[in-house]
């Protein structure tokens, strides 16, 4: 039974990265290596955000002047912001990849997103995964584990095209600000969805609904602009 469970949650997790891999036309181009290359580069950028934060934002007391008290859980909510800034680092690794690794061509924010999701797959839940879901005990958590790679996935590859059309010199001064808010939400969502939490005290399913309707709506809006920017071009 436990062994089943843990095929389980490894199959929700991995396959729709194989199958993101296979069907979007990456492995008919030999992306697998970019894609490699893309995922040393996640690494690196979580290195130097490691060495920002302990340098700069070492561990303190969260009961001084500046904290907010929501729902019993204390929130410093001037170093959680500074905190989160520091994930812009993300976007300029998911700039670097496109620029200096992906190539030429439009899938080169497939190679970044893909390549990024999956290294934090592998850096953030493989070791969870391999240590519980092996255990004697059935525990839902796992399962929605597997669910948040899925939600990562989509988020990835989102912020990557944002950061894309953002580099754009033919983007529409319409949609820039959309863009630009988007790119925004994207570096701060966790901190977004840490006070969602402890506003309203939400369960880990409606966590993941509320991280799974985000993700979703801001790649819907993505390939929006996205289409009709390869509209634009194609009337040319």
């Amino acid at each position: 039974m436990t062994l089943f469970h843990f095929g389980n949650c490894v199959a929700l997790a991995y396959v729709p990265y194989f199958l993101t891999y296979k069907f979007s036309g990456l492995s008919e181009y030999g992306a697998f290596w970019k894609c490699v290359q893309a995922g040393m580069m996640y690494l690196l950028t979580q290195l130097c955000k490691m060495l920002v934060l302990a340098t700069f934002f070492p561990t303190s007391d969260i009961s001084g002047v500046g904290n907010i008290d929501v729902i019993g859980a204390p929130i410093r909510l001037d170093m959680e912001f500074m905190k989160s800034t520091v994930d812009l680092a993300d976007l300029l690794g998911l700039h670097f990849v496109m620029t200096k690794i992906a190539g030429k061509g439009e899938t080169k924010f497939l190679v970044a997103g893909l390549g990024w999701a999956t290294a934090e797959l592998a850096v953030t839940r493989f070791l969870p995964l391999w240590v519980g879901a092996r255990g004697i005990e059935f525990d839902w958590k796992y399962l929605q584990m597997s669910f948040d790679s899925n939600i990562s996935l989509v988020h990835h590859i989102a912020t990557a095209t944002l950061v894309w059309l953002w580099t754009r010199h033919d983007l529409r001064k319409t949609h820039l600000p959309v863009v630009t808010l988007l790119l925004a939400l994207s570096c701060y969502r966790p901190l977004i969805v840490e006070l969602f939490v402890h506003t309203f005290g939400v369960g880990s399913w409606i966590i993941l609904l509320i991280k799974a309707s985000g993700a979703v709506a801001m790649g819907l809006i993505a390939l929006h602009i996205y289409l009709s920017l390869a509209q634009s071009l194609n009337s040319y």
